[in-house]
């Protein structure tokens, strides 16, 4: 994989560019939150290990700010002993995990094997939910079943159509989606954000039950295709 590491310690990135590289990886090392946002940009790394305590642009903020540019990618943050306050938060931020210095090479390689396995899962999902814009419209088509790391997506992929200016966004289900309850809160918060700005929103293909439930909760006119006009809650 390919992995960028940001620590302002160089004898700390030097460890980690020889421990990745016997591993089989391709290490690229920042010196500053800063500079590893640059390279991330450059370089589109696989995975991120950044330090959480850092002059300047500290590891939550490079956190979230590489979140908000690209919510797919998988960072893992550095912490020292007793810094289990701040390793929680890295997770609600969707860290991938944290480990602790000094870091150990059993700790590192469970942490990169978690790694490849949600970005196995998310091009699974990125497969299966993904945004279609044309002059017409916007369509938001939706496959499997949504939980987890398909939450992230379909958000993108919402936000994604609301921000392409498309005069109507259509939210397509594929047969059997299914969506668990974080991804329906997600998906309501979603049509809600539309509606406030006036964007019209048709939905097609959600099963019997998930209509049921977008009915409860006020967005039922949605579903009726000769309301076309009338789309938004």
């Amino acid at each position: 994989m390919r992995i960028l590491v940001i620590d302002d310690e160089q004898p700390t990135l030097k460890m980690f560019a020889l421990i990745l590289t016997a591993l089989g990886h391709s290490p690229v090392t920042a010196s500053s939150g800063e500079e590893g946002l640059r390279l991330f940009d450059d370089a589109h790394p696989d995975v991120v290990l950044t330090d959480i305590k850092m002059p300047g642009m500290d590891g939550m903020d490079v956190l979230r700010s590489l979140k908000e540019a690209d919510p797919r990618c998988e960072v893992i943050v550095i912490t020292g002993h007793g810094d289990v306050d701040l390793a929680i938060e890295a997770l609600h931020l969707d860290a991938t995990d944290f480990i602790n210095k000094p870091v150990r090479r059993e700790e590192l390689v469970t942490a990169l094997e978690r790694a490849a396995d949600r970005i196995r899962l998310k091009h699974d999902c990125a497969e299966s939910i993904r945004c279609e814009t044309s002059e017409d419209g916007a369509v938001v088509r939706v496959v499997g079943t949504v939980s987890g790391q398909g939450e992230a997506m379909l958000r993108h992929a919402f936000e994604e159509a609301l921000l392409s200016g498309a005069p109507r966004v259509t939210l397509a289900f594929g047969e059997s989606t299914a969506l668990n309850g974080a991804a329906i809160t997600t998906l309501t918060t979603l049509l809600g954000r539309a509606a406030t700005l006036d964007r019209k929103v048709h939905i097609t293909g959600a099963s019997d039950n998930l209509r049921t439930v977008f009915e409860v909760m006020g967005f039922g006119r949605l579903f009726d295709p000769l309301r076309q006009d009338d789309t938004t809650p």
